[in-house]
């Protein structure tokens, strides 16, 4: 019983250790890793056109938004059907949906991830728009799916 207690201190202190904690950070870059592996292979597969290769990183019943603001209107949420933005994807098109990231924050809990990733979308090499990724992501059976995903949408850019 005695022993049992010492483990139990042993393991109160190392949580607080740096060495705990540098696990910890450990852990935390290995899924921000994963995570971007995820994102990335989305905006692979809508450069190649693959829809099969975007469907594998999303969760079933996954929800797609997009916040669309019109001269002169209030902000509107409007969602698409996850298959008819595969069916998109995988519609043969003459330009390259080339849509350019740069990650801002990255927040992970356990199974939850969050991500938010600024953008800027090409048709080809014809800027398009831009704006800003919000992602939500969930560690099901070992691999992060995207399970929400809402975008904002404008011309004008920095």
């Amino acid at each position: 019983m005695m022993l049992l207690n010492v483990c139990r201190i042993l393991i109160i202190l190392m949580a607080g250790h740096p060495y705990g904690s540098a696990n910890a950070a450990l852990q935390q870059n290995s899924g921000e890793e994963a995570v971007k592996t995820v994102i990335g292979q989305l905006f692979e597969g809508m450069r190649k056109g693959d829809s099969t290769m975007v469907k594998d990183v999303f969760a079933p019943g996954a929800v797609l938004q997009t916040i669309a603001t019109l001269p002169g209107q209030t902000p509107q949420v409007r969602t698409e059907a996850l298959q008819r933005f595969l069916e998109a994807v995988g519609r043969p098109h003459t330009d390259v949906w080339d849509e350019q990231i740069t990650y801002g924050h990255i927040a992970i809990d356990g199974p939850l991830a969050s991500v938010w990733t600024p953008y800027r979308f090409y048709l080809g090499q014809q800027f398009s728009h831009c704006g800003v990724n919000s992602f939500q992501l969930v560690l099901l059976e070992g691999k992060w799916k995207i399970v929400y995903l809402v975008d904002t949408r404008r011309k004008a850019c920095e």
